[in-house]
């Protein structure tokens, strides 16, 4: 890094035609694929955990592995490839200022968590935003952008 430190992270000007802010409908369509693959992981390491245990896996332990795992699948896209598999899909991409970095993973990760957890008004902040900014794209210091073919 530069050593530049981000008060306010506000989208550049584009300067490709072809990409755009995401709108939300492409957003929460990617968020779908990526829940879908997500509980795919989380089914295999249940069924893993209850073969190698052979009984129930319950408490907070093994919320907490699950919990880890979807932390740990969206920040390896988002870091090594820019983009999850349903933004793939989705032709959506993270843009900041430089790499994107673990440090803003978790700041994208918590401003989800926190618009889920208050119903999708994290999302829908998007409409009132002065810059068309999420709860996740604020804390992350980063946006999210469709690039049209």
């Amino acid at each position: 890094m530069t050593g530049k430190k981000h008060t306010h992270f506000r989208p550049e000007p584009h300067t490709d035609d072809r990409e755009t802010v995401a709108p939300l409908r492409y957003r929460l369509a990617a968020i779908l694929y990526d829940a879908l693959i997500i509980l795919a992981i989380w089914v295999f390491t249940v069924v893993a955990l209850v073969t190698l245990i052979g009984d129930a896996v319950l408490g907070a332990w093994v919320q907490t592995l699950l919990f880890l795992e979807m932390y740990a699948f969206l920040a390896f896209f988002w870091c090594q490839c820019g983009q999850t598999i349903g933004m793939l899909a989705w032709h959506l991409r993270i843009r900041s200022d430089g790499p994107f970095t673990p440090t803003q993973a978790l700041g994208r990760f918590v401003g989800g968590m926190a618009s889920f957890a208050t119903l999708g008004l994290g999302f829908v902040w998007m409409w009132f935003d002065r810059d068309g900014m999420t709860w996740s794209d604020r804390l992350s210091h980063s946006t999210i952008v469709r690039i049209r073919d």
